[in-house]
């Protein structure tokens, strides 16, 4: 055993993870076996097999990884204790490659080091070797903290944003000086060094907080940059010089290939890029405002990694009903909701699931924001005449089992997505309505006749995105009745123990960390298409498919509150108000 694993992974404790495991979480012996078999086809690692599988979470693992190596445990990292001369000694990539973190050096010189895996001791024995011989503490840390620490700690030196952005103002005030009898020419500003790692480092610093947006506003003295992560709109970082905002605009204009001389004028654009291993594109959109140009860029991983339909949220209940609707010959599945609540991801979790040999799935969107391995994927371009309609017309010459339309946004597209599915095809789509029922009232609106739509639609799925509870630092508490009323759920007798925000650096101290949905679907049945033909309002419908046993938005978000997956303000901030509809 190498000096490197001073406390002795194997020294003590159980060896084996997986009985720990059966013992302290709910798996089962029959995922255990499934996941053994994975482990030996792909030759990853069993507890990523059984993460990734859903069967047990990170946290249980990292107990029982404490348990079997007899290792403390952090189940966060406050990076204000981090001693910055360990770090400086070490390249990011080394700490990411192995997920590990130098912490702190003790007294006694010996290094306390956060890890991951604990058997990968090679990495071990070349932070001993770089410290000189020290002693290495090894503590478990899940490698999510553990990474979200790495990003932190190492964007505060001296390559981080707010150096670069000083760095380029210094440089572009040296620029003025030298050429203060010359009008400044933007792009050879743009190409200077110090503003192209200016914005490299905006995006990676984007990536790394897991940001899907990126704002860039100029303001009368500033420039202020924001982030959207979960939904939310967060400020990063100080304000840059204004000084900086025409060659930051010219710089990213060049990067998406817009025209740097259009001012006047909004542009949209694309940029392709690589960051970290992994390929983005950026969509780019540009509007002039009072102090200059606004931009707004947003983060699609060109390969998402893709979800499956429970771990996105759905219950085994709705999950069971949704399946048999996937596998469906023919008819129309519609998603609804607003941008950003997630409808793509669930509608390509869906194509996932039935992507077999034996099945031709087309999709045309705008534009392909997920790559799907054996699927069809068409852009459209309205530019050149390639409309969602002119696409399907297409498309179903080319003989499809399956056909996603990104979204009906006008009646042509709609008629011809109806013949689709009563010619024996299977068409998955997306509206923008507020719920379920909404949808139908929808597309009447856009002209479709009501026996059309009764006679073509199968079920609509509404859907929302509420941000998951941050499982290091959420907090336990009882809850109220008013609180209970607020989200639909009929207090009950006994207390009910619910879980709200807590702060913490895993979760970069906002009490959340990532997304989940919450769904509300509409089977459309021979009652609900009866009320459809007579062209009845959207409220009486969904007064029927409640009857049948329809559970709401809000009340599938009540559900993962009382679970401890959410909040009960983030139900409120997603949801509107349905009366009691639940109970404990």
């Amino acid at each position: 055993m190498s000096e490197a694993s001073m406390t002795s992974p194997q020294a003590g404790g159980r060896l084996d993870l997986g009985s720990i495991l059966l013992e302290t979480s709910s798996l089962t012996e029959e995922q255990l076996a499934n996941a053994r078999e994975i482990q030996l086809e792909s030759g990853r690692r069993l507890a990523d097999v059984l993460i990734g599988e859903g069967w047990v979470n990170s946290d249980e693992v990292l107990e029982a990884m404490g348990e079997q190596f007899d290792l403390p445990i952090r189940t966060s990292i406050r990076t204000d204790g981090i001693d910055d001369e360990l770090i400086e000694k070490i390249p990011i990539s080394f700490c990411k490659n192995n997920v590990m973190l130098p912490l702190q050096r003790e007294a006694d010189g010996a290094v306390r080091v956060a890890v991951a895996n604990p058997l990968d001791t090679e990495p071990l024995d070349d932070l001993r070797l770089l410290f000189q011989g020290a002693e290495v503490k090894v503590e478990l840390a899940t490698q999510r903290a553990i990474l979200g620490a790495i990003n932190e700690v190492y964007d505060r030196g001296p390559g981080s944003t707010d150096a670069l952005a000083e760095d380029a103002a210094e440089d572009l005030d040296h620029l003025a000086q030298e050429i203060s009898h010359e009008p400044q020419d933007l792009l050879e500003a743009a190409n200077d060094a110090p503003i192209i790692k200016l914005v490299n480092s905006l995006l990676q610093h984007a990536v790394k907080e897991r940001a899907s947006d990126v704002h860039i506003e100029p303001f009368e003295s500033e420039i202020r940059v924001r982030f959207r992560i979960d939904d939310l709109l967060y400020e990063p970082m100080k304000p840059l010089p204004r000084s900086l905002h025409a060659s930051i605009v010219s710089r990213i204009k060049i990067m998406g290939g817009l025209n740097i001389a259009e001012k006047r004028l909004p542009q949209d654009g694309r940029i392709r890029l690589k960051i970290a291993g992994r390929d983005y594109d950026v969509r780019l959109s540009t509007i002039p405002i009072t102090y200059g140009e606004r931009v707004v860029m947003r983060l699609l991983p060109r390969t998402q990694d893709l979800q499956n339909l429970k771990r996105i949220g759905f219950n085994d209940e709705l999950l069971g009903v949704l399946e048999k609707l996937i596998t469906r010959p023919n008819g129309i599945l519609l998603v609804t909701g607003p941008t950003g609540s997630g409808k793509t991801t669930t509608l390509y979790a869906a194509l996932a699931q039935i992507n077999t040999t034996d099945k031709n799935i087309i999709t045309i969107e705008d534009p392909v924001e997920i790559q799907l391995p054996g699927v069809g994927q068409i852009e459209v371009k309205p530019n050149i005449g390639l409309t969602f309609a002119t696409g399907l017309r297409s498309v179903l010459r080319q003989d499809p089992n399956v056909i996603l339309v990104g979204e009906i946004r006008d009646l042509e597209t709609a008629e011809i997505a109806i013949q689709a599915s009563l010619t024996g095809h299977l068409v998955f789509s997306t509206l923008h309505t507020n719920d379920a029922a909404s949808a139908i009232t929808r597309l009447v609106d856009m002209g479709v006749e009501p026996f059309l739509i009764a006679s073509s639609l199968v079920a609509v799925l509404a859907q929302r995105l509420v941000r998951v509870l941050c499982k290091d630092c959420r907090e336990s508490y009882p809850a109220g009745r008013e609180e209970l009323l607020e989200i639909g759920v009929k207090p009950p007798d006994r207390p009910v123990q619910i879980y709200r925000p807590g702060s913490c650096a895993s979760c970069n101290y906002t009490g959340y960390h990532g997304r989940v949905g919450i769904f509300e679907l509409m089977l459309v049945d021979d009652d609900i298409r009866a009320m459809v033909s007579q062209n009845i309002d959207s409220k009486s419908i969904k007064r029927k498919a409640q009857q049948k046993g329809m559970h709401t938005l809000r009340a599938d978000g009540a559900r993962k509150v009382l679970q401890g997956v959410t909040s009960v303000a983030e139900v409120l901030r997603a949801t509107e108000e349905e009366g009691v509809v639940a109970q404990v």
